[in-house]
């Protein structure tokens, strides 16, 4: 039986870190599924930065873990160095970051997709999403062939009607120069779909025997590195890593784009798009930080076995030969050769308030979407959201339970629940600040959060999940030895206080007491703890953080009971707001086009004012009574 006519359970649309991820899921959770893919060497493409992780992408990545994913357990394995941030600031804006060695990275996903069962991989451009009663029965490729399946996740990242830009060249592509998909939004249109354009950037890559390192600052790996994943031995990633490199842009830098504004499509109306407020390209934050006299640019190795530098800090859709002056007049690319010029691109993606926060569309049963379609930006975000439509969409063909993350448990669930309930003005991008329980949510404690929903789905193994009920029970056990252990104004402990500049004892406290100190902590007083027992690390470092922050910890936790009221008070699909009287217009017209799920969703719209609430409960509650 050919491919075109057999049945699958699960298609993908795209082989990016979304559909990567969805396509993984369905088929370890043994349903047959196929993913398409313009170009079988772009599985998995890095077509900007070469790093996984940083602030608040690394949360993700470590979720994203902890339930089954494979993002972690690939740049574990093709990183070239990493770094934890802001080590400075308090464990819950605790980021990884790590450099990729680009080629390394695709290579191992394509051969992890390779080898699993259940996943089929195939080059063909989808161009139609075939759809019956409101329900999605399979999809259409270039060639006429016919895929029917029960479920079908769109992945398609930056590829819909792409265009890649700089000065007045326009190249009808994808990133990288890769083919371009034409004609599924027309498909998508036809079905009702509301369909937006946003449009990224990337900067120039750089021949690395052309920079001159003396004037920049080198930047350097962890000494001691944090892997990604919960499953890799901290071992196997203390490996020889690759330096990169700080430089800055200079006045000169600042007057030669000033100079060339106009022939920017960003400012000649060439791009239509809308794009990314928290990435701007090098012309954006000229002009709009015009006291600023310099910008930040890292310089950063694509790869172990290649030249090509990655110039972070300067993306950018100017002409040529402005690139060419532009990035020579900064500090140590005075005789730079670019090997790939920088651009922007444009692309279509749907309106996410047609999605649930299952990442299934509203209308149609079975179709989901996943990554940059939803109008997120940034490998992460996409990773996170393509395993979370492929678990959605394997549930909901098994007959199980699908899975919804709130805001309180996890980042995605942050971004998720954001994607849904925000309209979209631009492409959406993962930070710290957008928690507000992120306390609760730091990446180290990210498998004792969500490793049960990965379980539950079954994409956790039975091993796993019992390792982690045992390393539970060691937090839990310690922490409370901990609080009964009582230290006394001896000489050892006085010198141990006085090496670590801390106040000495005039009498007998606790451990607990001691550890809660700012400079001292679980780790530092181990030679005053007798019978302190052989603990693994990130027992070590859960017990620490729960006795530092218990105070606040305890605060949060707290509020998110108060949130979790609010998220209870669900709210009837069938629900008519028009029936709802003393609601403003604009509530009403917005509660209309997002259609909570919940209370708490409906009060993050904005345009529902708290008043609007009030009204929409005393609804809920008299609808309620009036039902026999």
């Amino acid at each position: 039986m050919s491919l075109m006519e057999k049945n699958f359970d699960v298609v993908v649309v795209g082989a990016g870190h979304a559909g990567c991820e969805a396509s993984l899921a369905c088929a370890r959770l043994g349903l047959e599924t196929i993913v398409f893919t313009v170009s079988v060497d772009s599985i998995a493409l890095m077509p900007c930065n070469p790093n996984i992780g940083g602030s608040s992408k690394g949360h993700l990545v470590r979720e994203l873990d902890a339930l089954g994913g494979e993002m972690g357990k690939n740049i574990d394995k093709t990183f070239i160095q990493s770094k934890m941030l802001n080590k400075s600031k308090g464990p819950a804006v605790h980021s990884l970051r790590a450099q990729a060695d680009k080629s390394e990275y695709s290579k191992r996903m394509r051969s992890v997709m390779e080898n699993t069962d259940h996943l089929t991989i195939k080059q063909a451009e989808v161009t139609e999403i075939i759809v019956e009663d409101g329900e999605v029965k399979g999809v259409k490729t270039l060639s006429g062939a016919v895929y029917h399946s029960r479920a079908v996740i769109l992945c398609t990242g930056v590829y819909l009607n792409s265009r890649c830009l700089f000065g007045d060249v326009v190249n009808e592509t994808g990133p990288n120069g890769l083919q371009a998909a034409t004609h599924l939004t027309d498909s998508l249109i036809k079905n009702g779909i509301d369909i937006l354009r946003f449009k990224t950037g990337t900067p120039a890559r750089i021949d690395r025997r052309t920079i001159d390192f003396s004037k920049m600052e080198e930047q350097f790996g962890d000494d001691r590195v944090v892997p990604f994943s919960f499953s890799t031995d901290p071992e196997d990633v203390q490996i020889e890593q690759v330096s990169c490199w700080l430089t800055h842009t200079c006045e000169k830098t600042h007057e030669i784009i000033r100079e060339n504004i106009d022939r920017s499509p960003l400012y000649s109306g060439l791009i239509r798009g809308t794009g990314p407020r928290y990435c701007p390209s090098i012309e954006d934050k000229v002009v709009k930080f015009a006291d600023k006299t310099s910008h930040q640019v890292f310089i950063e190795p694509e790869g172990r076995y290649t030249n090509e530098m990655y110039i972070d800090g300067m993306s950018s859709s100017m002409p040529e030969d402005v690139q060419d002056a532009m990035y020579r007049s900064v500090p140590g690319l005075e005789n730079a050769k670019i090997v790939r010029n920088a651009y922007a691109i444009e692309y279509d993606l749907i309106d996410p308030v047609q999605i649930h926060q299952t990442l299934e569309f509203k209308r149609i049963s079975g179709l989901f979407a996943g990554g940059q379609i939803n109008g997120s930006s940034g490998y992460e975000e996409a990773a996170a959201q393509g395993l979370i439509a492929g678990i959605n969409a394997s549930m909901k063909l098994l007959g199980k339970e699908q899975i919804v993350l709130d805001r309180a448990e996890s980042y995605i669930g942050v971004l998720i629940d954001d994607l849904v309930t925000k309209e979209m003005m631009e492409p959406y991008r993962m930070m710290t600040s957008r928690a507000e329980y992120r306390l609760l949510l730091r990446q180290d404690n990210a498998d004792i959060r969500l490793r049960k929903y990965g379980y539950q789905a079954g994409l956790i193994s039975e091993e796993q999940y019992q390792a982690l009920l045992l390393k539970q029970k060691r937090i839990k056990e310690e922490t409370e030895r901990v609080k009964k252990v009582r230290i006394g104004a001896n000489d050892a402990v006085q010198e141990c206080l006085k090496k670590n500049n801390s106040t000495p004892l005039t009498h007998g406290i606790t451990l607990e007491e001691l550890i809660r100190r700012p400079e001292l902590n679980y780790e530092c007083l181990k030679e005053i703890d007798k019978n302190r027992p052989d603990l693994p690390y990130d027992v070590r470092e859960q017990v620490n953080i729960n006795i530092k922050y218990e105070g606040y910890i305890t605060r949060q936790i707290k509020q998110v009971e108060q949130f979790r009221k609010k998220e209870a008070r669900r709210i009837p699909s069938e629900i008519d707001y028009d029936d709802v009287s003393s609601l403003r217009l604009e509530a009403r017209q917005k509660l209309k086009k997002f259609m909570p799920a919940n209370i708490g969703q409906a009060a993050r719209i904005q345009g529902v004012s708290p008043a609007d609430i009030s009204v929409l409960l005393v609804y809920l509650e008299a609808h309620k009574m009036k039902k026999p």
